[in-house]
Order: C-alpha cells, then structure tokens, then sequence
C-alpha cells in the first residue's frame, strides 16, 4: 500500500489527459477556453495581490511592526519571488489546471498531492471569506458616506458583536468610558438592537453574503467575462492606489516613523500572517493554465511581473501609511479609508472606500476563480466526485465546482471573523509554497526549451551550508531558548525547520542541489513557524480530516489507482 499511496502521474500524461479535454460523462468533448495572455495574467496577479493587503490587513501588520513593516513586505517579496520562479519552472513544464496539486502529482505521488489539495480547498475558501468580510467593511463605509446606514446587526458577525458588547460593559463599569472605540460601539449596538428568536439574536454579514453571490455569478458564466471584469477593476485601483500614495506624501509626518521597529524584528513578523495572506495570487494565476494562448511563455511572466508591481506597490503604502498617523492607531480593517480621515481629508476617504470595494471584489473574483479549477483537477483524477469536473457546455466553466465554492465561502461569510481566519489562509499559501519548492528539486533535469521557462541554477553546494552554520552561531541563544520554559512543546513548528533545515544543509553538499528551490523551502517554512502554535494545531487538525477523508474515498476512486 505504500507505494500505492505515491504513485505519481507523469508529466507526460498530465498533458496528454489536458490535450484530450478530460470530457465528462454529460458533455464529451467540452474544453475549458483559452482566452489569457500575458497582461491578462499579470493583471490578474495584481488583482488578487493587491485588495485584501492594501486595502485591510497591511493595517493589522504595520500596527504590529511599526514602520519597520515595510522590511516585512522586503522579505515577503523575497521569499514569493522564490516560490514564484519555482511555480514558473512547473507552469512551463507543466501547463495543467490544477496548480500546486498537480505539481505535487507528478513530483512527490498521490498522497501528497491530495494533501496539498485539501489544503488549497481551506486556503482558498478562507482567504474568499476573509475578502469577502473586508469588501463588506468597506461597502458599508461607502454607503455612510451616502448618509445611507445598514443596522450593525446586519453588518458584522455574531462573535465581534457578542464580544464588543462585553468589553463595552467592563470599560463602562470600571469608568474607562474614553478607552471604548468606535468599532466597539458598533457591535455593542449591534448585540442590543439585533432582531431576536427565542434565545438567538440575528447578527450576520449581509453584504459580505451579496458580493459573494455577485461574484460566483460572473465567475460561473464564463472566463471571457471574469478577465474583462478583472482587468477593468485593477487598472482603477492602480490608478487610486498611486493616487493615495501621491497625496499621502505631503501628510507624512517623518516623526511617526521613529522608532522604526518599535516591536523588534520579532513584532515585524507578527504581521506576517497578513501580509502573506495577500500573496495567495501565484497560485490563484496558476489554475488558469488551460484556459491561456500560451501557459509555457505567459505563465511565467505573469508571475514575476506582478511579484514586482506589487511589492512595490506594497512597501509605498506601507511608509505612506506608517507616516501619515501613529502605528498604534491603525489596528482597523479599512487603514487607507481611515488614516485621510484622521488627517481631516474625508472626501479622499470615501474615494478610497469606492476604490477599495472594487479592488477587493477583484480580489474575490481571482480567488473564486481558482478554486473551483483545483476541484475540477482533483475530480477529473477521481479524488473527488465526478460532478466537480463537470463543463458547463455553454459557458466553458466548471459549473458544479463553482456553485459549491460559492456555497462553501458564502455561508461562512455572514458569521466568521476576519481576524480569526487570515493565519490559516497563510499557513496554506506557505504550506503549497514549500510543497511546490520541494517538488521541483525532485524534477529531473531538463535542457531550456526556447520561448519557454527555465528555472536558472545555482549550485548551493557550498552556499546553503555557510548560511546554515552562520544562522546556527548568529541564533544560538535564541535556538537554545526552545527547549526551556513550560511552553517549550509551543516550539515545535521551529524545531520541525531546524531539522528539515540541517536535513537540507546535508543534501545541498552532497547532491548539488539547485539553491533558488532550497532557499525557498526554508525561507517559506520558516515563516510558517511564525503563525503560532494554534494555527499549527488548527492547520494539523485540517489535514487530518483530509486524510480521512482521502483514505475511505479517494484512495478507492483514483483513476490513476484503478488503472
């Protein structure tokens, strides 16, 4: 049974199932479209980049780290320029839909491919949530600018209501009334004016439901469609984010960014939960491999051009934002919108809130895009029930996948929280990061073929070495510090990545390995073991369901075990 369980699919019969068309059952022959060049992948790179981080969570990360976030962007860029050039080098090999799941098929064998396809479905399907709760945050700041007022209860989850409502208490009780913020009145009121049956109070994310519903209908009617829609929608917010940064350098006060790393480099990375969140878009372009002219050339270029444009984008607002008001006060979930109100501009703030509803909307489209693909890869291999590859015979999409992913993120979009659910969408993105590095230093040696992709080689032989014993003599306090204290056992992630590291250092030197692979699989593993031993367990607990569920299903309904 354990070869079994890792068999892997050749590349050659990957791209001779992509070349038939995998037809289903109900329509032999029906083909996803190809309709994607290259400008129209970067932009939607750009698309899925930049929204939920400029827009949201870069608020959380430079409340955490201070100005000093903007090093956190650098080493974000970084690390995904990595796993970029690695997701290009299987995107050139391999122009499949499917992404890291079918990198993984053909590089580490069926368990692991299925495990890392169960961990895009928790991915994708939280970081749409968590989109789909900022686009709401910021649709109901535009609405107030229109004097229009949606009730609290109609706008926030039940969980931030029901604990806004107790802190307002506390405060009030103890006479610190001047400590109670804005939001916490918002869901104080919503927990007192709710509508009430029996003993539950109604309190849901309507509009977060709305532009889920909005978005899986374009998604569902054809990529034709969702490629005008996305391209439309990230040259605007372009446009308004080179705007904000324009006019929000005569408002930088120099004096807010002292001190640069108020937190430590430690408090830098407690933002990195956020800021990578927003860098799930490599994945994301990758699922549209068969619905592009030219996967092997445009792929690639895609990728990296958008890497590019955003990170720089990034690290601007960043300074931008961390200069105009003091980090302490931009632990909010729409930091753009409010950071010009603090400065008294409150028109630019709902020009923001028009352009922020419309960036994360794009962000939602990109992402419900991707997912449904990976369903329909995962089917299409007998993993998953045959409906999920089903072809819409008309719109060229994979239908029944779409409607559930709308399901699937729309439901828990009316009651999650956002704070609570961006770290698992991390862990995945890091997790699929680390899996595609591995796989590529498992493929075999290819010679460059021209217009296509070649990954560069650097031999890290000697490199990967000097870096691992500077790290270990550089951290020796730190490193000894893990295995002392009652929480030693919390340590666990960063004792996995010294290990998988040494293990690394050991076959760098004896089997010249390629260093852009490696220093990605380090780089992305080692900012997993900053996302906290709760979503380790929680990420753990996931992928044990999935195992379940891989081995009383998908193991008997492989079509790959079958034949």
């Amino acid at each position: 049974m354990s070869s079994s369980i890792f068999r892997k699919k050749s590349i050659k019969k990957l791209l001779a199932d992509a070349a038939s068309g995998y037809s289903d059952a109900e329509h032999q022959g029906t083909h996803l479209k190809r309709e994607l060049n290259v400008r129209d992948l970067t932009l939607m790179g750009i698309a899925a980049v930049v929204g939920a981080g400029i827009f949201s969570t870069v608020g959380v990360a430079s409340f955490e780290g201070g100005p000093g976030v903007t090093l956190l962007f650098v080493v974000t860029a970084i690390t995904c320029g990595f796993s970029a050039l690695c997701y290009a080098e299987f995107a050139s090999r391999i122009p499949v839909a499917g992404s890291a799941y079918t990198y993984a098929y053909a590089s580490f064998g069926e368990l692991i491919a299925w495990i890392i396809g169960w961990d895009l479905l928790m991915e994708y399907a939280i970081g749409n949530i968590a989109v789909a709760i900022s686009w709401s945050e910021y649709f109901v700041n535009l609405l107030e600018g229109f004097n229009v007022h949606l009730p609290e209860w109609s706008t926030m989850d039940y969980l931030s209501a029901s604990r806004a409502a107790e802190k307002v208490a506390r405060l009030t009780a103890g006479g610190q009334v001047a400590d109670i913020t804005e939001s916490m009145k918002n869901g104080a009121a919503a927990w007192a004016n709710a509508p009430v049956f029996g003993n539950f109070k109604l309190i849901a994310n309507f509009p977060a439901l709305l532009i889920v519903v909005l978005i899986t209908y374009l998604v569902y009617i054809g990529i034709r469609e969702t490629k005008k829609a996305t391209n439309a929608m990230v040259y605007l917010k372009i446009g308004v984010v080179l705007a904000v940064i324009a006019i929000g350098f005569f408002y930088v006060t120099p004096a807010n960014w002292h001190p640069f790393l108020p937190n430590g480099f430690s408090g830098v990375m407690k933002g990195v939960s956020g800021v990578f969140f927003a860098y799930i878009g490599f994945d994301a372009i990758s699922t549209t491999a068969e619905e592009c002219k030219d996967p092997q050339r445009d792929l690639p270029r895609g990728m990296i051009y958008s890497l590019i444009i955003c990170t720089v984008l990034y690290v601007l607002i960043a300074l931008v934002l961390t200069g105009m008001v003091s980090y302490k006060d931009l632990n909010v979930g729409d930091p753009l919108a409010f950071v010009f109100k603090k400065v008294g501009l409150t028109n630019i703030s709902y020009v923001i809130s028009v352009s922020a509803v419309i960036a994360t909307a794009s962000v939602l489209l990109i992402f419900q895009l991707g997912q449904p693909r990976i369903w329909m890869s995962m089917s299409r291999d007998g993993l998953l029930p045959k409906a999920f590859s089903r072809i819409h015979p008309k719109y060229h999409t994979p239908s029944f996948a779409t409607i559930i992913t709308g399901i699937v993120v729309a439901v828990p979009a009316l009651f999650m929280n956002l704070t609570e659910v961006t770290d698992l969408t991390s862990i995945g993105t890091l997790f699929a990061f680390v899996l595609v590095c591995g796989g590529v230093l498992l493929l075999p040696q290819e010679e460059a073929h021209k217009g296509r992709f070649k990954l560069p080689y650097f031999n890290s032989k000697f490199i990967v070495p000097v870096l691992f014993i500077t790290g270990v003599i550089v951290f020796r306090t730190t490193i000894a510090n893990l295995f002392s204290g009652d929480a030693a056992h919390e340590n666990f992630p960063m004792f996995l990545f010294l290990i998988l590291a040494a293990v690394l250092t050991v076959l760098a030197f004896i089997k010249n390995l390629s260093l852009i692979p490696v220093l990605g699989l380090m780089s992305c593993f080692y900012l997993m073991t900053q996302l906290g031993y709760t979503n380790w367990l929680r990420f753990l607990v996931w992928l044990a369901i999935g195992l379940v569920v891989y081995f009383t299903y998908s193991y008997k309904n492989s079509k790959l075990g079958k034949a």
